[in-house]
């Protein structure tokens, strides 16, 4: 049997050729960092390189797949940059890489199954449409409302759905849930959430039963294709825009009231003064108005 692998941000669980990899830090929605994604990718490779793996299946613990990227600690890097420079270099080291992070997903020669059960915002959002299949729960809710102060979408959402359906939810930041996400392209399949896990280890399990090499060969046909396409050129293309745009917040008209609370009030203040004006949303959790306030169109 081999030696389970030990990890302080995802928990290992295989059997009958199935990896279940989860995001492991659900007191923070396992939001992602750059500790998180060193030991996805770490994973990954060391189930490509077990013989007995066939599949993988990505979920996360508690009630999220992934909230995205940590911005407490983004806020603890900014507190400490002096130069432009030091905040050009964050953002080109973070930025510039993120193409070849969810292209490895797509690249890897086992089939990578997304199983959402929750919040799937941002960055985690990303990582759900650059893998190869992707199963919902009906208690999903998906989203990028980051780009509410000046961050980035990602061209895997409109390469999937269109451009008018990304441009609905990219140029608003809005949730969207499961159903919608099903109507996109976004998901294969929504199913109850207690039936989750193993709905996507019984897809896994089947994938097992065809040959390794032909499973590894029918992605690439696939992966290939969309970078022959100009898939890789639009997510490096993004990064670079990307690190303009992330460079150039601080100094944004348009957030100096959110920059002063974050720093004043700390993040939850700053989350609350960026997302009141959006409520209700049109789908999810966050499309009932809260006790006393009015909704609005």
């Amino acid at each position: 049997m081999a030696k389970i692998p030990r990890f302080d941000t995802l928990s290992w669980a295989a059997e009958d050729g199935v990896l279940v990899l989860a995001f492991d830090r659900p007191e923070q929605m396992n939001a992602l960092n750059a500790e998180v994604e060193r030991e996805l990718h770490t994973a990954l490779r060391l189930a490509v390189e077990d013989p007995t793996i066939r599949a993988v299946v990505l979920t996360g613990s508690g009630n999220a797949f992934s909230a995205g990227y940590d911005l407490s600690e983004d806020d603890a890097v900014s507190r400490e940059q002096r130069t432009v420079r030091d905040v050009v270099m964050r953002w080109w080291n973070a930025d510039t890489t993120a193409a070849s992070r969810h292209l490895s997903l797509m690249r890897l020669e086992l089939p990578v199954i997304a199983a959402v059960n929750g919040w799937c915002l941002g960055g985690g959002l990303w990582y759900a449409l650059c893998s190869d299949i992707t199963i919902a729960s009906d208690r999903a809710v998906f989203g990028q409302p980051e780009v509410r102060e000046n961050q980035n979408s990602t061209f895997l959402l409109a390469a999937l759905v269109g451009w008018k359906n990304a441009h609905r939810y990219a140029l608003t930041g809005d949730h969207f849930d499961a159903q919608e996400a099903l109507r996109m392209g976004v998901v294969n399949e929504v199913v109850p959430h207690d039936e989750l896990l193993e709905r996507a280890s019984a897809l896994a399990r089947r994938i097992a039963l065809v040959p390794r090499d032909s499973v590894r060969l029918n992605k690439m046909i696939t992966t290939l294709g969309l970078e022959a396409m100009g898939l890789r050129n639009a997510l490096e293309t993004a990064g670079l825009v990307s690190v303009v745009l992330h460079s150039g917040s601080t100094d944004s008209p348009d957030l100096e009231g959110l920059n002063r609370v974050r720093a004043q009030r700390g993040l939850r203040a700053s989350l609350e003064l960026r997302d009141t004006p959006f409520i209700p949303e049109p789908g999810g959790p966050r499309s009932v108005p809260r006790k006393g306030r009015p909704s609005r169109p």
